[in-house]
């Protein structure tokens, strides 16, 4: 083993073993009951620029956290590690998988991975190549004190960690005929809404890599390779630096990528996914995504029926309608937004939407 290999080694060992929380499989996701499903619309306010990826107190697996830790090097090449006909790409903090099968082939396996890994999926649309779980728990997360240690069996549904995790799922085909696989994630958390704490909340919390990152290496384990084979592979990913940043062209704000149509095409839908907006309809071969997007301060709880009915309340402000486009010249791309009608758009959601999209382009 060369003397760097040993080092690097050594380095991940340590950071391992200084991390007392992270002993064993640390993922134990349990979907939520029925009834209960959190409805959360997408608010981009909630999405800080300076808080996005930071997981402070999160438990993921060992194998996660190698991934994350590992040595990553970078360079001009994209990131590219194969394993038979599974592979796995890597732009700034974006990772996908990339199978050498028709996407009809993979569908089936994907679906019964989720389900495997204890979620239940409340969207499983394969015509459109797209598959939502359900908000579910990740259940390792919670202590093992000596009392649950004792009674856990028979109140294990009083525990709760107070947090929530869903995760969306992309098929893409290419253009050599086979599929890129893409994993995104949103997470919620439990808050007081009050001094007295006497009521809590749900809001989002920032997205984790680590997560997604987890989840496309256990995939790759469903898809046919070994444990040992899918650590070393995402291990090894190398970082290529994504050329992501935000510009004016004739007064309207837009995110400029160093790279052609499919990689920005795939990589704003990824985007998309994370961030929380949701994607009504797309047409690719326009370049475009129609998305709905909730306005920073603007009301998001909707009244009940009996509170409307007497207190004369308004609705909630609907979400507002946007078009995210692509547009692209040889390797160079630009993302802007367009109103409902494809009118360019140059206001502040304009502006917060295309910031949001480069954050996680970056």
């Amino acid at each position: 083993m060369p003397p760097t290999a040993r080092l690097g080694l050594l380095g991940l060992t340590l950071a391992l073993s200084a991390c007392s929380a992270l002993e064993g499989d640390k993922i134990d996701y349990k979907s939520a009951s029925k009834g209960s499903t959190l409805e959360v619309p997408p608010d981009l306010q909630q999405l800080s620029r300076e808080t996005r990826y930071a997981t402070p107190g999160a438990v993921v697996s060992a194998n996660a956290l190698q991934a994350g830790q590992a040595v990553q090097p970078s360079g001009p090449s994209a990131a590219i590690d194969s394993l038979g006909d599974v592979r796995i790409e890597r732009v700034g903090n974006q990772r996908w998988l990339v199978v050498n099968r028709p996407a009809d082939k993979l569908w089936e396996p994907v679906r019964e991975f989720w389900l495997e890994n204890g979620f239940t999926l409340m969207l499983d649309q394969s015509n459109l190549g797209i598959m939502e779980t359900d908000w579910a728990e990740n259940r390792a997360k919670i202590p093992q004190d000596i009392i649950r240690a004792t009674l856990g069996k028979v109140l294990d549904s009083l525990y709760s960690t107070g947090e929530r995790d869903k995760f969306r799922t992309r098929l893409e085909r290419n253009a050599s005929g086979g599929t890129e696989i893409y994993v995104s994630h949103r997470g919620m958390a439990e808050v007081y809404s009050s001094s007295a704490k006497d009521a809590t909340v749900w809001q989002a919390r920032p997205v984790d890599p680590e997560l997604e990152t987890e989840f496309l290496r256990r995939m790759m384990v469903k898809l046919g390779a070994s444990q040992e084979q899918a650590k070393a592979v995402v291990a090894a990913s190398v970082q290529r630096p994504a050329a992501a940043r935000v510009a004016a062209v004739n007064n309207v704000p837009v995110v400029q990528l160093a790279e052609g149509f499919d990689r920005a095409w795939r990589r704003v839908g990824l985007a998309l996914d994370r961030t929380g907006f949701t994607v009504e309809d797309r047409d690719r071969s326009q370049g475009v995504y129609f998305v709905r997007y909730v306005a920073p301060g603007t009301d998001k709880k909707e009244p009940g029926f009996f509170s409307k009915l007497f207190s004369g309340a308004p609705a909630a402000t609907p979400p507002l309608k946007y078009r995210i486009v692509v547009r692209s010249e040889g390797e160079a791309s630009t993302v802007s937004v367009l109103n409902a009608s494809g009118t360019p758009e140059t206001s502040a959601n304009a502006e917060n939407i295309v910031r949001v999209l480069a954050d996680d382009l970056k």
